[in-house]
């Protein structure tokens, strides 16, 4: 059954929200009294449908139901999770808890996306305290995975982690703070860091161009995928993190900060960092650098994805657990051997979209070469076989481009065998967006000893499933532009 989700505030954070439960599969609706709540909010959902699903290597679930109902009341009203964020003013939040309570039900999640107030401050007054937490997440929310999940004790720890795992259905990453203090953990790292920065500005230190290229250029890209701890352990070698605090614990008390003091934002402090900042952006509009956060907040979170590193472990999880859903086989058992195999479902990621503004004619050989590893994993050709010796190798590949595909748009592949004997293994993969046909790919691949890096005779279990699948697709019509040659008219 879908489930629902009722965001009330659709600003930045409140259409971050419900891009990323409506791009998982949720039904989302938006309370928002703002006259131009809904322009803003779809602007933020176009973005996160180019951005969210070709994050991952699996296409996420069919998009949900978006609604605007005029009231509160209907917005809430049977949904399984709803989620504030509204302006940050503790009365105004503690009486639209008043008034989401008395319509939505006892037993659904009431989450705040505050930054810093703590849950016994927003549950005061509240006629069921314990329905109310903390789920602060990070701008852009439909791609950074973190979520603080803040409690108090009258919210039963089954609930929390009833919340942390709805969270996790979602792509996110749910951190439980283990005690409530204002704005949490990461806000307040930001904010040390927010008020040096300030400082050196202020001092004339540096200004805000060549504070960010300090981050960006240096620690920030190791905090990507270690964060701080981890990363200053390797910082004290083989000696690891004890050996770093005794050579550097010293340093702590020196004059290096001034964490403990804030500079007056007097007028000359803000129009110095306003005429910086502007002139860093230059003639960027805002909405020229959000996509270009999200193009490299993407390829960033991809490449950790690979790797399984920070951010790429939730990726990786999302990704198996999408792709139980996808119509991909996951064993040989699940195969119809009278159909083609679908052996690729997923979207076109942000980072394969060339100057022409759709998918590189790199990307296609990509994905026909992802096909034709989930092929030989179904058949038998697993991470164990290959470690055992025996392998295939791509000889021949023609792929014929039919029509472009853009950034978000959903891939799948179909797969045939067209031969399996001996040591050949001839696979035809059709790329498809929807009912569209985008590209054709013939591919020719011999079994091989790894050792003698020579061909070899299929091993019976890998024989004996490919000749299966090869006699049931015999049966379907002969593919257009099986053999074709460059050059030839169709």
């Amino acid at each position: 059954m879908t489930r629902t989700a009722a965001i009330i505030g659709a600003g930045v954070i409140g259409a971050g929200w419900a891009a990323r439960f409506l791009l998982n599969g949720w039904n989302v609706r938006v309370f928002d009294p703002d006259p131009d709540a809904r322009s803003r909010l779809m602007q933020v959902l176009e973005a996160a449908r180019l951005a969210l699903p070709g994050l991952g290597d699996v296409a996420l679930p069919p998009e949900g139901e978006l609604t605007f109902p005029g009231l509160i009341s209907e917005t809430v009203r049977g949904a399984d999770w709803v989620q504030e964020s509204v302006p940050e003013r503790i009365e105004l939040k503690q009486k639209i808890y008043q008034a989401l309570q008395s319509s939505m039900e006892e037993g659904a999640i009431l989450a705040s996306s505050t930054s810093g107030f703590t849950p016994s401050e927003l549950q005061a007054g509240s006629p069921r305290p314990g329905q109310i937490l903390v789920a602060h997440p990070f701008n852009p929310v439909y791609l950074l995975p973190l979520v603080e999940v803040v409690a108090s004790d009258r919210t039963a720890p089954e609930d929390v982690t009833r919340a942390c795992e709805l969270l996790t259905s979602i792509g996110m990453s749910p951190l439980k703070v283990r005690a409530e203090v204002p704005a949490h953990i990461a806000d307040r790292l930001l904010e040390a860091v927010w008020r040096e920065a300030l400082w050196l500005v202020k001092d004339g230190v540096a200004t805000t161009g060549e504070i960010d290229d300090a981050i960006r250029m240096g620690f920030g890209l190791r905090w990507a995928q270690m964060g701080l701890f981890e990363t200053y352990r390797i910082a004290g070698g083989e000696g690891g993190m004890a050996h770093f605090l005794h050579q550097f614990g010293p340093a702590l008390d020196w004059p290096w900060s001034r964490l403990t003091d804030v500079p007056e934002m007097d007028d000359d402090l803000v129009i110095r960092i306003a005429e910086q900042s502007d002139a860093q952006s230059g003639t960027r509009s805002i909405a020229e650098l959000e996509a270009q956060r999200d193009r490299n907040l993407v390829g960033i979170l991809r490449a950790l994805g690979y790797t399984g590193n920070g951010a790429g472990a939730v990726l990786q999880t999302a990704d198996t657990r999408n792709l139980a859903a996808s119509g991909v086989p996951q064993r040989f058992e699940d195969i119809d051997p009278a159909a083609p195999v679908r052996t690729i479902h997923r979207a076109v990621p942000l980072d394969w979209i060339d100057y022409n503004g759709h998918m590189t004619e790199a990307r296609y050989l990509h994905v026909f070469g992802d096909a034709t590893d989930r092929m030989m994993i179904l058949v038998g050709c697993d991470r164990d076989y290959v470690a055992a010796g025996q392998s295939f190798f791509t000889v021949e590949t023609h792929i014929r481009h039919i029509d472009e595909v853009r950034a978000g748009a959903p891939l799948t592949v179909e797969t045939r065998v067209l031969e399996g004997q001996g040591k050949k293994m001839h696979l035809w993969h059709e790329l498809y967006s929807g009912d569209r046909l985008l590209a054709t790919a013939e591919h020719m691949l011999l079994h091989v000893d790894l050792v003698t890096r020579r061909s070899s005779p299929l091993t019976p279990l890998l024989a004996d499933r490919l000749a299966v699948l090869a006699d049931g697709h015999a049966a379907l019509p002969r593919p257009e532009g099986l053999a074709r040659a460059v050059g030839d008219r169709p």
